[in-house]
């Protein structure tokens, strides 16, 4: 009788093991899936105006008045180089020397400043 019971014991303990374990994967797929949302592009309509306060803010420092260069890259014709995808994370994300302004902008602010770089060829 004993048998009987651990072994049902065993069985209990392997089935709630691997309700775990498959409730740590959904989660993990689920935070996955967040992350990748968080980095893509949000669609916004492009605000020019605020784009460009958001540019004198934020970039000015480094890409210089005109989009010349300076410390950062020319940025004259960078619509020309990369895709707005590419330019939004390149901006959330930073590189290089470049710092990451995720935590300074919105999502939204990127993606909008993201639009008008990329409209620089």
């Amino acid at each position: 009788m004993k048998k009987w019971i651990m072994l049902a014991l065993f069985c209990s303990a392997c089935v709630l093991g691997l309700g775990v374990l498959f409730d740590k994967a959904a989660s993990h797929t689920a935070d996955e899936q967040k992350a990748a949302k968080a980095s893509q592009m949000p669609e916004v309509t492009l605000d020019a105006a605020a784009a460009e306060a958001i540019y004198k803010k934020s970039c000015l420092a480094c890409h210089g008045a005109e989009l010349q260069g300076g410390a950062g890259p020319n940025l004259q014709q960078i619509g020309g180089k990369l895709t707005p995808e590419q330019i939004y994370k390149q901006i959330q994300n930073g590189g290089g020397m470049m710092p990451a302004f995720k935590t300074q902008l919105k999502n939204e602010e990127v993606a909008n400043l993201a639009q008008w770089l990329a409209g620089k060829k």
